[in-house]
């Protein structure tokens, strides 16, 4: 038996460059970045004052009645998921066979720490009664799950900054084991707060250039100091090929396959050797049927540190080997800062747009390339994409050693 296919029929996304997919795929391919310098008074407190904002705030979208029992997560959660299921056509299926895979690095952390302060300051009696369904990390997947009332199941994967990307592998395997016809799958973050932010600062994780946010994430850049913490989300739904055929839906792109990974190395640090990366990418290609030859296009985790971009370009390298040249590289977390657990998803929404539109972003900041970095990185300004049958990876990795690679190719 052949195995079943799987189609991306559509996208939702809430970012720093902007409020939607058509927004944020702009906004990246002008360059543009989304890091800002905070205004909230916790963050004179803390050493790092800069941080990639959603562009459009939930309460401009949002009911607030509605917002008042969500955690920030969850907002952009439905917000996001919203605009792919309508980007989908808002189809009829068997809600036997929907499903709903969001993931998220942190969950309700905001809740919780404000909550805690409300109990300090106030006492037990002022807690809200919405605190549990709100801070929990199933949360966003499970408030989506409940507005389309998804009933082959609702997933969160849990994997730090690679859990966007895991949860849409997740949400492959579940249409190609016949669990489901259609998923929406993806990743949200909202820990733009103090307590996270003191916390990445004192792991020296956070770029420190505080007079300069839009210049700060300058992956590959050779003085690149950390990320910048972004927030928000990226969906997609995820289709079975001759389902979304069945009913006339519009096909962007095929995710094609996956590979998973861990470093068993470190809790923080990447494997210098980059061996689970590149062990990653020959599954993902194996799992696709695809081989370097085929990849045109990738959009690295790159997140701006001075350690891992080096660890994953040399693991890129090795992994492409001859064909390395021809992949053009984007670090688009340039624009977007690092949206931990939102990030594999955001990408993943860019990955498929940049098959569509044949443009490989651009990756900003890049003043003095780091010359440890040897692969081809897209610089500056969009790089077009060859025509005919073309195919592209996004990888993402995690605290803890997750390696995550996902493979889409053209449909």
């Amino acid at each position: 038996m052949s195995r079943r296919r799987v189609v991306v029929t559509g996208l939702g996304a809430t970012t720093p460059l902007g409020g939607d997919v058509a927004t944020s795929w702009s906004a990246l391919l002008a360059g543009q970045s989304g890091v800002r310098t905070l205004t909230e008074e916790w963050a004179s407190t803390i050493p790092v004052t800069i941080a990639a904002r959603v562009a459009v705030e939930p309460s401009e979208v949002m009911e607030r009645v509605e917002m008042r029992r969500l955690d920030r997560s969850e907002q952009f959660a439905l917000i996001a998921a919203r605009e792919a299921w309508k980007d989908a056509g808002a189809p009829e299926v068997d809600l036997d066979r929907l499903g709903v895979v969001i993931a998220s690095g942190i969950g309700g952390v905001t809740t919780l720490l404000d909550q805690y302060d409300i109990l300090k300051s106030k006492g037990a009696r002022f807690v809200s009664p919405h605190t549990v369904p709100m801070l929990m990390p199933n949360g966003p997947a499970a408030n989506v799950g409940l507005e389309l009332k998804a009933r082959a199941g609702v997933h969160t994967p849990v994997s730090a900054c690679a859990s966007g990307a895991e949860a849409i592998g997740y949400a492959m395997e579940m249409i190609r084991s016949n669990r489901a016809e259609i998923i929406v799958a993806g990743g949200v973050e909202a820990a733009v707060h103090a307590l996270p932010m003191a916390a990445f600062a004192a792991m020296k994780a956070l770029s420190t250039r505080n007079d300069e946010p839009a210049r700060a994430s300058r992956p590959y850049d050779k003085d690149r100091d950390g990320f910048v913490l972004g927030e928000g989300g990226g969906m997609l739904v995820l289709e079975e090929l001759e389902h979304a055929k069945a009913r006339g839906a519009e096909i962007y792109a095929e995710i094609a396959g996956q590979g998973l990974t861990s470093d068993g190395y470190h809790i923080a640090a990447p494997d210098p050797d980059g061996s689970g990366v590149q062990r990653a990418i020959a599954f993902a290609l194996r799992d696709s049927g695809l081989t370097t030859r085929d990849i045109v296009h990738l959009n690295a985790h790159a997140t701006s540190t001075p350690v891992g971009d080096v660890a994953e370009a040399n693991a890129l390298r090795l992994a492409l080997g001859v064909d390395a040249d021809q992949v053009a590289v984007s670090a688009t977390k340039s624009m977007t800062g690092h949206l931990l657990g939102g990030a594999g998803a955001i990408e993943s929404v860019f990955i498929v747009k940049a098959l569509q539109d044949r443009l490989a972003p651009p990756t900003i900041n890049i003043e003095n390339m780091d010359p440890e970095v040897t692969i081809n990185v897209v610089r500056d300004k969009p790089r077009a994409l060859p025509a005919g049958d073309i195919a592209a990876l996004n990888d993402s990795f995690g605290f803890g050693g997750h390696n995550v690679v996902l493979a889409f190719r053209s449909y």
